[in-house]
């Protein structure tokens, strides 16, 4: 965990006086995208599985559909002032035919957890980009094991136990088999890389697994799910307005507030098997 966490001073206050130690805190850095030598984005992300989160990227944006797609990645032109590579620029070869991204798809920013697009035209575009539409995905989570994912990805977040500062995304199977976890101070990073890690795999489209999110849903992680073809997706908090409208949609199952053996969905409760009621 190197790169992962830093120790810093911290003053601590309570009732009981002030004093001074050291605390372990996440650590974030930039990591600017390249494809084909030209910036494409910064995002600000928890160092590692960076060669992930980067496919993951490029998938939920459009740009590429298969890790064939991809001709090579490579670490560049990132130095400190003593000449050692900080590992924070990727860039990302196109194979022979694959376009070159849109115009669109540039995002020459910082990318924070709030950033995205709204309104009707967003909608509309995942649905017309997405080569992996969930819609007709036919698996059936039973309502307990969806009810127990989010304490299981808890179990998994190594990071956020030394530092309270992560969040998390995993990928599971509808019994309840973990796949995968990946932490970032980033909500959308986490589901960059547990996208980039299935593209890799050879398990994209994402048919019949089910996708868990440590705090909100925005938009954009729908989105993200749509554009991995992930027919469920479920979160500890709430999700926003335009992410149960993309939800609706595309045919999402989305839910959300996932605590104590209870949620709410939002759309597509079908998929969720609820047992019936106990007759006294």
């Amino acid at each position: 965990m190197g790169r992962l966490i830093a120790r810093k001073p911290v003053l601590r206050l309570g009732p009981a006086g002030e004093r001074t130690r050291p605390d372990s805190i996440a650590v974030e850095e930039p990591l600017e995208i390249r494809v084909d030598g030209k910036p494409l984005a910064v995002t600000m992300r928890t160092p590692g599985h960076d060669v992930e989160l980067a496919h993951g990227f490029l998938h939920t944006e459009g740009v590429i559909g298969s890790p064939d797609d991809i001709r090579d990645a490579r670490y560049c032109d990132s130095r400190d002032d003593e000449g050692r590579n900080t590992y924070n620029v990727l860039d990302l070869g196109l194979a022979p035919g694959v376009p070159s991204p849109t115009v669109g798809v540039e995002r020459n920013f910082y990318t924070t957890s709030s950033c995205g697009v709204c309104g009707k035209a967003s909608l509309d575009a995942v649905r017309v980009k997405t080569r992996f539409s969930p819609a007709d995905d036919p698996i059936r989570v039973p309502l307990d094991v969806l009810a127990s994912l989010p304490d299981r990805l808890r179990e998994h977040q190594q990071v956020f136990d030394r530092t309270g500062g992560l969040h998390a995304a995993g990928l599971f199977t509808p019994t309840g088999e973990l796949l995968v976890v990946r932490e970032d101070v980033g909500r959308h990073n986490a589901v960059d890389k547990v996208v980039g890690w299935a593209l890799l795999g050879g398990l994209i489209p994402a048919r019949g697994c089910v996708l868990i999110v440590s705090g909100r849903t925005s938009f954009e992680l729908a989105q993200k799910a749509v554009m991995a073809g992930i027919p469920v997706l479920g979160a500890v908090s709430a999700p926003s307005s335009l992410a149960v409208d993309l939800a609706d949609e595309c045919g999402l199952t989305l839910a959300g507030f996932i605590r104590n053996g209870s949620m709410n969905v939002y759309a597509h409760p079908n998929r969720i098997t609820v047992p019936a009621p106990v007759q006294i």
